[in-house]
């Protein structure tokens, strides 16, 4: 019984968090221009642009990607060692439930673990991206611009830098996805609450007001 309810608070856990990813992608499909993601894109393909198009802006252009790559690899490093943790106390766990003879038992604390590292390691990864893409953006911001190399990289710079963006906020979109996996497997039934608040959090985030301050 206790299992059984521990696996419905898991479902409805996840399923929170999936209902509203799939409700802000079909928000952006029909108003793509009052979410941040699209809008912060747009932002830094007209910085680009703008920048290519200053003589002299090359190491200010250098300057503010260092400190992007800065963040994404402060995000990196805070996920890794995040999992690093996550795997030392989930090891014994899973030494256990996976060694034991016949059928492993497969309970609704070892599943949200298993999210927990997934999502980490996909932090992990997605940070770890958008350091490289920005790594190369910041070549190619650091060309001069009358140069004829300028001119010839400056569609990848646009491309590296839009990915690089997209990337950085997936790593931010996943650690705070943490919260209720944690929540649950500190107490199954805070996991939902946790899993609402979050989706309330990222909604702020999420959406975009010209007239916005923050």
């Amino acid at each position: 019984m206790a299992d059984a309810l521990g696996w419905w608070l898991a479902a409805i856990t996840v399923a929170v968090l999936l209902a509203y990813q799939v409700l802000l992608a079909a928000g952006g499909r029909r108003q793509p221009q009052r979410l941040a993601r699209a809008a912060h894109a747009t932002l830094r393909e007209q910085w680009f642009v703008a920048v290519s198009a200053q003589k002299g802006s090359e190491v200010l252009g250098v300057q503010t990607l260092r400190n992007s790559l800065m963040s994404a690899t402060m995000t990196a490093s805070t996920s890794v060692l995040a999992l690093m943790g996550t795997v030392s106390l989930a090891a014994p766990s899973l030494n256990a439930t996976f060694r034991g003879t016949g059928l492993p038992q497969f309970t609704p604390r070892l599943a949200m673990e298993l999210v927990l590292i997934a999502l980490l390691f996909a932090s992990l990864v997605a940070s770890v991206m958008a350091v490289r893409y920005y790594h190369h953006a910041s070549f190619i911001v650091g060309i001069p611009v009358e140069s004829e190399a300028r001119r010839e990289w400056s569609e990848a710079g646009v491309a590296y830098l839009g990915r690089a963006g997209r990337l950085y906020g997936w790593s931010l979109r996943y650690l705070l996805l943490v919260v209720p996996v944690v929540a649950f497997i500190l107490h199954p039934v805070t996991g939902p609450v946790a899993a609402v608040l979050v989706a309330g959090v990222l909604y702020g985030f999420d959406r975009f007001s010209p007239g916005a301050s923050g």
